[in-house]
């Protein structure tokens, strides 16, 4: 049986036959509920991509670059995005490879690391030491502060924030978190 091979790269470079790979396979993690923008929102980062050994793509992830507004400084994140394992390959230890390898480009790039979880994902995070925000948050739209009360709040890796502060985080088509 031959390993499984973990790469990371940035999304420049990534060919087109990795990229197709990898929206084919959120699509089918997702069950079709990736939408373009969700796809968008993973680009221009660094991808992390876990292959069988037959080159089938079994895992992906990516990490982003955002800026969130709290307390009166604008602070550079590492915004996790579109991490997905295989069906039939989940609850193998092919997320947490996955995310080991964002949270080590985080610790090395950002002075933090937030993503927004599905109920199905979050216990993954939580078990590795993602907080939930305890705060409120909003972001910085085109027509000023929105606050976004109905929002689930964002898990956050390595921060020290006060959740007496909202979390504000840029604006961006589609969902804002």
């Amino acid at each position: 049986m031959t390993e499984n091979s973990l790469r990371t790269a940035h999304t420049s470079d990534l060919t087109a036959a990795d990229l197709r790979a990898a929206r084919a396979l959120l699509d089918e993690a997702f069950d079709g509920d990736f939408s373009d923008h969700d796809w968008d929102h993973g680009l221009g980062g660094v991808h992390t991509l876990v292959h069988a050994g037959d080159g089938t793509l079994l895992a992906h992830g990516s990490v982003v670059q955002r800026r969130v507004l709290h307390n009166g400084r604008s602070l550079r994140v590492g915004y996790v995005e579109a991490v997905a394992v295989r069906p039939g390959m989940r609850r193998q230890g092919l997320g947490g490879q996955v995310m080991g390898a964002l949270e080590r480009v985080i610790d090395r790039a950002y002075p933090l690391g937030a993503l927004s979880a599905s109920e199905a994902g979050e216990r993954l995070y939580l078990a590795r030491g993602w907080e939930r925000w305890r705060g409120a948050v909003g972001t910085l739209g085109p027509q000023g502060v929105l606050p976004l009360p109905d929002e689930d709040p964002p898990l956050l890796w390595g921060a020290v924030l006060d959740p007496a502060h909202a979390l504000l985080i840029d604006w961006r088509d589609g969902d804002v978190f």
